[in-house]
């Protein structure tokens, strides 16, 4: 039976890989100590996520453990013995690593490294290390691209971005904020470590990952956070750039379903952004007329002229290189299908 590790195994993309595998016969364990309730309070908790994944598939096993305990990674990892390690573990928020700047780098730099030569020690170059990085690693670099402004979104002015952000876009010389900047280096350590020591890693760069199981709040977590506003009647706060600033949405399904390519064809070093692509995207306003649609509450919201440092005004993931070298991968759940979703979860967690 094969064997996979997940980190933050309790979190959106970590759960959605955690059920993914599970349901096809994996034995997976999953490591999470509720770091998201620290950072962002009860409504960061994901224990219920690990509850239900405890609940549901035997062949899956929890580790209380934090990351940046490096000698208990080393002694983990020594136990399971783990083929393919997917590190979906961090700190996500611009907002918060500004104020809790060693946090944010002790857990998605130092953990990440922590991991990685605890496997590489494990597994030598037979490891398949998987990594969530994010776009923020282009920092501020894709609001210097020529924009057009049309009704209710920031779009490319220039032809060349038609098909959104590629992997050879910059990451260097740009504003990045200090959770851009500590995601950065995690990426690059991942890379090495595929390429200087031949260990098959993969770092997928990730648009905007969303699906039901998100625990969204406002410093992170786009459409759960906002679906969860408008349920509830609270007031969304908009930061700037009109509303109109556009985000990519990718269903955490379809990143799971990225993992599995890659698992089925490694390579070492390999770089990805993963997003929905132009066809997922969406901006604020367009977003509050979809959750308007399905839920029939309108959307209370604030604007705030200030938009948030290092923040994207459009950032539209190329799908090329996924589709072309993972074989069979394509997206597969549809932005109305997204809305759906996550409108059901938060109804379902909230009573409503």
């Amino acid at each position: 039976m094969a064997i996979m590790l997940v980190t933050g195994s309790s979190g959106l993309i970590g759960s959605e890989v955690v059920a993914y595998f599970a349901d096809m016969g994996w034995q997976v364990h999953g490591i999470d100590n509720n770091m998201r309730a620290n950072f962002f309070g009860p409504t960061g908790d994901t224990r219920w996520n690990q509850k239900r994944l405890q609940e549901k598939f035997v062949n899956f096993q929890h580790h209380e453990l934090d990351i940046r305990n490096r000698q208990g990674c080393q002694e983990l990892l020594s136990i399971i013995q783990p083929d393919v390690l997917v590190h979906t573990a961090a700190q996500p928020s611009h907002d918060l690593a500004a104020s809790r700047p060693f946090d944010d780098f002790d857990v998605n730099t130092v953990g990440t490294v922590n991991l990685l030569e605890a496997y590489y020690q494990v597994q030598r170059e037979a490891g398949i290390f998987i990594h969530m990085s994010t776009n923020k690693v282009y920092g501020d670099a894709p609001n210097y691209i020529p924009l057009k402004e049309l009704d209710s979104r920031w779009d490319y002015a220039d032809i060349a971005y038609l098909n959104g952000i590629p992997e050879t876009f910059t990451i260097d010389q740009s504003k990045h904020s200090l959770f851009g900047a500590s995601k950065v280096a995690a990426d690059i350590y991942v890379q090495e470590y595929g390429r200087y020591f031949g260990m098959k890693t993969a770092c997928l760069r990730g648009g905007c990952l969303t699906g039901p199981n998100h625990s969204g709040v406002e410093l992170h977590g786009f459409l759960s956070y906002l679906v969860k506003s408008n349920l509830e009647g609270k007031t969304y706060k908009i930061f700037g750039y009109k509303g109109k600033q556009v985000r990519d949405n990718i269903h955490s399904l379809d990143v799971a379903r990225a993992i599995d390519a890659f698992i089925e064809q490694p390579i070492s070093g390999a770089v990805y952004n993963i997003g929905g692509g132009r066809q997922n995207s969406c901006s604020i306003l367009e977003a509050f007329s979809l959750v308007e649609e399905i839920t029939g509450k309108p959307q209370i919201y604030e604007y705030v002229e200030q938009n948030r440092i290092g923040d994207h005004i459009c950032y539209i993931s190329d799908l090329s290189k996924m589709r072309q070298e993972l074989k069979g991968w394509d997206i597969s759940v549809n932005l109305d299908r997204i809305f759906i979703e996550i409108v059901q979860s938060w109804k379902k967690r909230l009573g409503i």
